[in-house]
């Protein structure tokens, strides 16, 4: 009878060891699985706010480099524009005032010529009266 209790107890501390052992490994097993899940979820959001912040910056900088291209263009095409209408202002000016010399140079140059002619037939027909 004494060694059917002490079978009895072997067995039953036996079964009490396994399952306190399986239940450890179990509880183990859980935490080391919610662990890698959490530093899984970790490393997702972290690395998807990177990749927001990186497509932000990049967003940022094209649009800076645009609005910073587009302004230079419209400066410089602005410039273009001055530039040719002061041109065009500056020749027109120069091109007026040259046929306006020309012409009174060529109004005198006649009224010269006219009263030349005219003194010298007056003279010439009163020389001879």
């Amino acid at each position: 009878m004494v060694v059917v209790v002490v079978i009895a107890v072997v067995v039953v501390v036996v079964v009490v060891v396994v399952v306190v052992v399986v239940e450890v490994v179990v509880v183990v097993v859980v935490v080391v699985v919610v662990v890698v899940v959490v530093v899984v979820v970790v490393v997702v959001v972290v690395v998807a706010v990177v990749v927001v912040v990186v497509v932000v910056v990049v967003v940022v900088v094209v649009v800076v480099v645009v609005v910073v291209v587009v302004v230079v263009v419209v400066v410089a095409v602005a410039v273009v524009v001055v530039v040719v209408v002061v041109v065009v202002v500056v020749v027109v000016v120069v091109v007026v005032v040259v046929v306006v010399v020309v012409v009174v140079v060529v109004v005198v140059v006649v009224v010269v010529v006219v009263v030349v002619v005219v003194v010298v037939v007056v003279v010439h027909f009163f020389g001879y009266i």
